[in-house]
């Protein structure tokens, strides 16, 4: 388990906005820290302060990285931090540690605790252990739109009253409330501008048991560390055996930490209930009592066709239906408007007959030289071929799926998936909160890689890892697979099954294998929406002009390396090594050059495989298309998981997936030669 990031340790990081990587310092300036629950609205109130877009999720784990941004409130300049989601102080996974870990390192000017106004109070414990904790904190009441709908009503004069802090009804989706939140946060700032201090007497809001009450007057007495947050918390977290409080407090006054732990040893002994479990009740009953006269709902949950609708999505006999329906809408919309008329559009009008002739003709024309004739143009040129599988093939196929996407996104489906399927992924040592990373990984592979560190085992992060290189394949990957196998319904379906049954068996058997906790299963479950189109719209652009900025120089330097190979002749020494194996599964010669391209990005492989459909009856493009799949993971992919497991992990996943691929690869060529399929 990570350690608490040491007060100042994160003062002179930056990270990069979502706008061409430019990189953002906060030092030596205000800072405001949003924090809450995932799907309340932080990335919306980061957006609405600083102007950088950062994507905007229905699903937890969308601000995994920390964004930082800047802002001006009145003639004060700021920094403005977006942090992971978290529902406690006491942590429980990855996100909300390093939530927790901002909050004691970074000594903000302001802490803006949104919540959903619909979930009040289940979020409002959290708001009074930030009061507790002695920090700066105002209080935003978001999504008051959605609960409105549902005659829901919050005083929010009452509840300052009551709490002691500023406390703003918003709908920042709709843009309400955000000049009013933006004022008070320039208030606030112009009388307390500088990076504050823990309050060192805060509000008392919870009264625990007189036994907890005495563990922590007598906790806080032994405490003279400087840790961000009040003493009276400090003991709170020591109390509930908070084992990444404990190491900080070892390493800031090591002397106190014996008695420290003697004195919660001897309260829990008085409690047959862990103290982490009374703590919290009585939090939740301090909320309640708060909110009785604030708070005026309905006595019954309002329902109608988005509560039926959500029941559906979760239940297995309907969710598995829907999720069908889900994927074949997807198939059509990318596999024709991307895959058929854009593609068309771009590689066969545009690029086959005007661009490639052209080039052609203008360098054989004009230059003398034959190497730079071929690092240009030709069949493996960096134009005719790594700029036309670029532009031509997956741009148009990623930029309809990312559009698709998006809508699924915001809809609110995702974590509803999360639950459908989280029996399922049990048996295969992980829950549904894996499907995270999962459904990230139909974007992109590494960066799914990366998110995988939120789950909370090793093992979980490792069988995630495993998977995610062998039988997830990234956007462009997947819209060209869609594109090769549409017009062939049954033929897709086969692959899906295969790739789930894949899945499912190295899944299963991995975890039988590999030892670890099992881990549970919790998950933040939003309301469905209709998608905003802007909302919508940004997220693709953005997401293309990552496409553009991070994958585009990938196909050009692809290129580069292929152009060299031909040169030295390595490139035909590695695809004479690789003929043997395709034509072991079945497939004809040339196909071994796509899997050679797969080498270097898994899309570039499948953009050749695009390219030689046509030599290919219907077999050959499921057996290519099921082996490309579990082919090795790109090097990108790879290279991140280098840094997230080691050397030895990655070596040892790459050696396992190749001769698997290849192996299931020449299983189904066989099946299909028993079943007639050509």
């Amino acid at each position: 388990m990570p350690t608490l990031v040491k007060p100042g340790a994160l003062k002179n990081t930056a990270s990069s906005s979502c706008h061409g990587g430019s990189q953002v310092v906060t030092t030596g300036l205000p800072l405001v820290v949003i924090v809450g629950s995932p799907n309340v609205g932080k990335s919306v109130l980061f957006n609405t302060l600083t102007g950088i877009y950062a994507t905007v999720s229905n699903y937890p784990g969308t601000t995994v990285e920390v964004m930082r941004g800047k802002a001006h409130f009145g003639t004060v300049e700021t920094g403005v931090m977006d942090t992971p989601g978290m529902y406690s102080l006491l942590p429980i996974t990855e996100e909300e540690r390093v939530a927790r870990g901002i909050l004691l390192s970074e000594h903000p000017s302001l802490v803006i605790h949104v919540v959903d106004a619909k979930n009040l109070e289940r979020m409002l414990p959290m708001t009074l252990q930030l009061i507790e904790a002695g920090l700066p904190v105002m209080l935003a009441v978001n999504m008051m739109d959605e609960a409105e709908r549902l005659g829901m009503q919050v005083d929010t004069w009452k509840l300052q009253q009551s709490i002691g802090i500023p406390v703003l009804c918003t709908a920042l989706a709709l843009g309400r409330g955000a000049r009013e939140l933006k004022d008070a946060i320039s208030a606030y700032l112009s009388s307390r501008p500088a990076a504050c201090c823990a309050l060192s007497n805060p509000a008392t809001l919870i009264l625990y048991h007189d036994a907890i009450e005495k563990a922590l007057h007598r906790i806080a007495e032994k405490l003279s560390g400087e840790y961000g947050v009040s003493r009276r918390a400090m003991a709170l977290l020591l109390l509930q055996n908070d084992t990444e409080v404990i190491d900080l407090v070892k390493h800031q006054e090591p002397e106190a930490v014996g008695a420290i732990l003697g004195i919660v040893q001897d309260t829990q002994e008085g409690f047959s209930q862990p103290l982490a479990y009374l703590v919290a009740r009585q939090q939740r009953q301090a909320a309640g009592r708060i909110l009785q006269p604030v708070l005026n709902q309905p006595q019954e949950e309002a329902g109608g066709f988005a509560a039926r609708l959500s029941n559906a999505m979760i239940h297995p006999l309907t969710g598995l239906p829907i999720l069908l329906v889900a994927l074949f809408l997807l198939y059509e919309f990318v596999g024709v408007l991307g895959a058929q008329i854009l593609v068309n559009l771009l590689e066969v009008k545009l690029f086959g007959a005007y661009i490639n002739p052209w080039v052609d003709q203008v360098l054989n024309h004009f230059t003398p030289w034959q190497a730079l004739r071929d690092l240009l143009g030709g069949q493996f040129g960096i134009i005719t071929l790594g700029l036309r599988y670029a532009v031509a093939i997956v741009l148009p196929i990623v930029g309809t799926f990312f559009l698709a996407f998006s809508i699924i996104e915001d809809s609110g489906y995702l974590p509803r998936l999360a639950l459908l399927i989280d029996r399922v992924f049990k048996k295969i040592g992980l829950n549904g909160r894996a499907v995270i990373p999962m459904v990230l990984g139909f974007g992109c592979d590494t960066m799914a890689t990366i998110v995988t560190r939120t789950l909370e085992t090793r093992r979980e992060r490792l069988l995630s890892t495993l998977l995610l290189s062998l039988a997830i394949p990234c956007s462009a990957q997947l819209g060209v697979m869609l594109a090769l196998l549409h017009g062939y319904p049954g033929l897709l379906v086969i692959w899906l099954l295969v790739l789930s049954g894949v899945f499912l068996l190295v899944g299963y058997l991995a975890a039988r294998l590999m030892p670890g906790e099992h881990p549970t299963f919790y998950m933040e479950l939003p309301p469905l929406r209709l998608p905003a189109m802007r909302n919508v719209l940004v997220k693709t652009y953005t997401r293309m002009e990552w496409y553009l900025r991070e994958v585009f120089p990938l196909f050009i330097i692809a290129s580069l390396l292929i152009w060299f190979g031909r040169l030295t002749g390595l490139f035909d020494m590695a695809v004479r090594a690789l003929v043997p194996l395709v034509t072991f599964i079945g497939l004809p010669k040339q196909t071994a050059v796509a899997f050679l391209f797969g080498f270097f990005r898994r899309d570039y492989g499948a953009a050749g495989l695009y390219d030689l459909r046509n030599t290919m009856n219907a077999a050959q493009l499921l057996v290519a298309t099921t082996t490309m799949t579990l082919f090795i993971p790109c090097i990108a992919q790879f290279s991140v998981t280098i840094k997230e497991r080691g050397w030895k992990t990655a070596l040892a996943i790459a050696a396992f997936i190749f001769p698997f691929a290849l192996l299931v690869g020449g299983l189904l060529n066989e099946v299909l030669k028993v079943m007639g399929v050509e």
